[in-house]
């Protein structure tokens, strides 16, 4: 893995701390890891919308 600094508002640290301090992540970076990993697959699929040859109902 590597190592990446960022800034994040206060208020939203807070509310990933909240999230640490309920079980829901075990730490900061565990909860920052699975939002990148939400938006990565939120954008694959939005990707693969774009490339049906059909359209959707």
């Amino acid at each position: 893995m590597e190592r990446v600094t960022l800034r994040i508002p206060k208020q939203q640290i807070e509310e990933v701390e909240r999230m640490v301090d309920t079980g829901e992540f075990p730490n900061r970076s565990e909860a920052i890891r699975s939002a990148v990993r939400e938006m990565l697959n939120e954008q694959d699929g939005e990707q693969r919308e774009q490339n049906r040859p059909f359209a959707r109902v």
